[in-house]
């Protein structure tokens, strides 16, 4: 096989409210398709389905999707509230471990949305369960109404760290992207950086300190039109040199940071 597979972390849904299924948005699977060049794979989340280390020796990469249920708040110390919204336990289960055994590894991986904030607690973070009823911040959720182009529609900046990953990726030290979340990191996780915020302090982009390989997360979603937004796809790009790079057997380089 001459392209690298990526898994791609997907979730729990009811079909037609009934019938169990495990899935992931075909717009993750274009994107690693067609802006990565990898062969997508869709990972079901169960933890009695496959270890940690028979998916990364199935993967040269995994990207951590979002997703309507949050990370459990009991997997950092914290109860479960109204607030807090649904949860995916056997995601949980499966993302978490996944995430740390990736870390010590250098195998490549890219958190979005929910991955995002999966990636700060697997680190050992926290996450506020509602960003908007913080005072000074805005409504990052995404519009209740419209069309798909207008709930994915570019709303805020993103500024990132001088010299940091994301700006020698992008080329710029600020961009603007979509925004379709309710929760964020609180406390940041034991060697996540946060790389990049949006105007009203909310961590926007993260990477893992002294990580032996690719190893970042963004909290909006670059997977929507990922190869035509200039934004979105250096950044699957990058992910997928690192996957290319993983399979070839070569570690990736581990990226300069400010």
């Amino acid at each position: 096989m001459s392209r690298p597979v990526i898994g791609i972390i997907g979730n729990s849904y009811l079909i037609n409210d009934e019938y169990p299924a495990y899935a992931c948005g075909k717009m993750n699977c274009d994107a690693v398709a067609d802006a990565t060049g990898a062969l997508p794979v869709i990972i079901p989340t169960n933890p009695d389905y496959a270890t940690t280390s028979e998916l990364m020796d199935m993967c040269d990469g995994f990207l951590f999707t979002g997703g309507r249920p949050n990370v459990h708040p009991e997997e950092y110390g914290e109860p479960a509230t109204e607030a807090h919204g649904a949860f995916d336990r056997e995601r949980d289960g499966v993302a978490l471990p996944l995430i740390r055994a990736c870390v010590a590894s250098g195998l490549p991986f890219f958190g979005v949305c929910r991955g995002f904030q999966e990636v700060n607690v697997a680190m050992g973070g926290t996450l506020y369960p509602e960003i908007r009823d913080l005072p000074g911040r805005m409504n990052h959720r995404m519009p209740p109404d419209g069309t798909l182009e207008e709930k994915f529609e570019l709303r805020h900046t993103v500024k990132f760290t001088a010299g940091g990953p994301f700006h020698q990726i992008l080329g710029d030290a600020e961009v603007m992207t979509n925004t379709l979340h309710g929760q964020g990191i609180k406390d940041a996780g034991e060697r996540v950086i946060i790389d990049g915020y949006a105007p009203d302090g909310t961590p926007e982009a993260i990477y893992i300190k002294d990580a032996p390989g690719f190893c970042l997360s963004v909290q909006w979603h670059p997977e929507y039109c990922a190869v035509q937004d200039p934004v979105s796809k250096p950044l699957f790009e990058a992910f997928g040199d690192a996957a290319r790079q993983w399979k070839s057997g070569n570690r990736p380089k581990v990226l300069k940071t400010a």
